[in-house]
């Protein structure tokens, strides 16, 4: 089984405004909400392309239920814990000329919610997959990434991290099955920029070298790289296509990533599956489905 962890899920509520103009009133053209946070989004993209998972995080207050809600109506098996102070956050993205977002902070998790979700990650047994993504709540300590694979270092158990900085260097030596900077997030972990798949792939090896078993390194229009641990080195041009929508993209790669793997057990044929639906999820408003996903792959083996 595939779990992901996402500590700070959300309601996304994305509004598009034609001229938008602060200090009056203005009316939207068009509305979407949708459950968010970078695990919900790997469990609903792998949902889409036919594969389970189940997601674990927090939640709190009625966002928080709405939340669990429009996921189940999805057809997504969630545990969520509940937590007792405060909401789960709403983000809001604005589009207009130029696109703003803010975010919200997110419920009080106390130390005993905490204690409630190691609970949970004792279920896992050998051979499950566990996604963490995205950023760790204030409220929570910086070091919870590393502590979480400290706790299963014991279980054979696939650990992918999409992650930034000192969250993914302090997680390397637990040998993580797979993780995904992107190209950007790559060239900050070593104070350099990388504008070319020959530097992507130099600095990957160097993460892999430091105990990441693969890396896959997305790399907006340009493609992906990956280095693997049985010592392929794959590159990619992205699919062609009209970019719609950049919320996702990442968290459509691992998951697309994911399923690959798990269908073919192919790190090649995984990279593609990833590279596919990251691609399939940027030119949609939603995020990826199966035919979207199929067509794109045509693309990347023609």
């Amino acid at each position: 089984m595939i779990y992901t962890i996402t500590f700070n899920p959300s309601l996304d509520y994305i509004v598009d405004v034609k001229d938008f103009k602060t200090g009056i009133v203005n009316r939207t053209e068009g509305e979407k909400i949708f459950p968010g946070g970078k695990g919900v989004n790997v469990s609903m993209v792998l949902k889409n392309l036919g594969a389970d998972s189940i997601a674990l995080g927090f939640e709190a207050g009625f966002t928080g239920k709405e939340i669990g809600r429009l996921l189940d109506e999805k057809g997504i098996k969630t545990d969520f814990i509940t937590v007792k102070e405060g909401n789960s956050r709403i983000n809001i993205k604005l589009r207009s000329a130029e696109e703003t977002e803010i975010n919200g902070q997110g419920p009080e998790i106390e130390k005993e919610d905490i204690e409630k979700l190691y609970g949970k990650l004792d279920k896992l047994q050998k051979g499950d997959c566990l996604v963490l993504a995205g950023s760790i709540p204030g409220v929570m300590p910086s070091s919870s990434y590393k502590d979480i694979m400290e706790y299963l270092k014991e279980k054979d158990i696939k650990i992918v991290v999409d992650a930034t900085r000192e969250l993914l260097t302090n997680v390397l030596c637990y040998k993580p099955f797979l993780i995904k900077p992107n190209n950007h997030e790559l060239g900050e972990i070593f104070g350099v920029e990388i504008n070319s798949k020959e530097d992507a792939i130099k600095y990957a090896i160097k993460l892999q070298e430091k105990g990441a078993r693969n890396v896959l390194v997305s790399m907006a229009k340009d493609g992906a790289v990956m280095v693997t641990e049985d010592g392929q080195k794959l590159s990619s041009e992205a699919p062609k296509g009209e970019v719609k929508n950049s919320v996702g993209a990442g968290d459509s790669m691992v998951a697309g990533f994911l399923y690959g793997y798990l269908i073919s057990e192919s790190y090649e044929e995984a990279f593609k599956y990833g590279l596919a639906t990251g691609s399939a999820s940027a030119f949609s408003e939603g995020m990826a489905t199966k035919a979207d996903v199929e067509k794109l792959l045509q693309q990347l083996s023609s």
